[in-house]
């Protein structure tokens, strides 16, 4: 245990404004889902890359490079 005082990663504004911007990528990516038409292939992949990039981007960017370190007892 260490005496210092507990100091967050990055302030409420820093935080609130990356949970809007990861949001956002995530529901924009939802809403390209509702373009996705299984009639035919063709119809089928912009629609469906588009939006698993951007469900990809809003999970992983945050979960591996803006997320805690793994040296924290260090």
């Amino acid at each position: 245990m260490s005496n210092g005082k507990y100091r967050p990663e990055n302030n409420l504004t820093q935080s609130i404004v990356l949970f809007v911007i990861f949001f956002a990528l995530f529901v924009g990516g939802i809403y390209a889902m509702s373009f996705w038409s299984l009639e035919s292939a063709a119809h089928a992949f912009v629609p469906g890359c588009i939006a698993f990039g951007l469900i990809f981007l809003s999970l992983v960017i945050p979960l591996t490079w803006i997320g805690r370190s793994n040296s924290a007892g260090e």
